[in-house]
């Protein structure tokens, strides 16, 4: 009952709906029809557009290191996580594929099934590059996005200080989907390094939907789809007929 209590201070209701409801009667316009083409349909009337739909969605890599017994190696854990925790699902992930710089003789490794977690060892004195290639799931506009991750076991003290602004990462990234008219650009919005256990975790932001509306979809560029008519003090819309009766003979 909370849109009546609008009536008692002078408000006015207006009902979109595919089928009739029980408040229609106290309200002032009751549209019959798909909410997505009625509000495409005011927006036309007023000489606006719709602006597209940028959807962004987030994950985190987790690098996480430590020494050997005898200090000689380094063991090493790359986990690619959910930012609401690791026990979380990435349902826009399909898979992650890792391969890594050429000086390495590391196999490459192809993570299909969740938590997407590879381990390795490697000696102490060795810097690489790790190239990740992040599958997405059926369902995103894109196909996959390729990440670039440095490792070395001493971490850089510059990288606790770094400050990233994420809203201008966030804004960035939808201005160049529209541009684009594209998907998978990515940014990093978040550069967590702890010292005990060693590890550094980068949280990047993702284009994986966009979505445009064109004023052809609205509900008054559909004229043979619905039929508009007056109905006391508000205004119905009903399916026309798409066919003509048969003539009888």
């Amino acid at each position: 009952n909370l849109p009546l209590k609008c009536l008692k201070g002078g408000g006015k209701i207006v009902i979109v709906n595919l089928q009739k409801t029980p408040k229609d009667k106290k309200a002032n316009v009751v549209i019959h029809g798909f909410a997505d083409k009625v509000v495409a349909g005011v927006m036309e009337s007023l000489n606006m557009k719709i602006p597209p739909y940028v959807r962004i969605d987030h994950f985190q890599t987790i690098l996480t290191k430590s020494l050997s017994g005898d200090q000689r190696y380094i063991n090493w854990t790359l986990r690619v996580a959910s930012v609401h925790g690791l026990t979380s699902q990435l349902p826009f992930i399909e898979s992650v594929e890792i391969s890594f710089s050429d000086n390495q003789k590391f196999k490459d490794a192809v993570l299909d099934k969740q938590p997407f977690i590879m381990k390795r060892r490697t000696a102490r004195s060795e810097t690489f590059d790790i190239f990740l290639t992040v599958n997405y799931s059926e369902g995103c506009d894109c196909v996959s996005t390729k990440l670039n991750i440095p490792f070395e076991f001493e971490v850089s003290t510059e990288e606790h200080g770094e400050i990233i602004d994420k809203e201008a990462v966030l804004q960035s990234l939808r201005e160049k989907a529209i541009e684009e008219s594209s998907c998978g650009q990515s940014g990093v919005v978040e550069r967590r390094v702890v010292s005990e256990p060693r590890s550094e975790a980068i949280v990047y932001a993702t284009v994986t939907n966009l979505r445009t509306f064109s004023c052809q979809q609205s509900l008054l560029a559909n004229n043979g789809d619905l039929k508009w008519k007056l109905e006391g003090s508000g205004t119905s819309c009903k399916r026309s007929r798409t066919g003509k009766r048969k003539s009888r003979t």
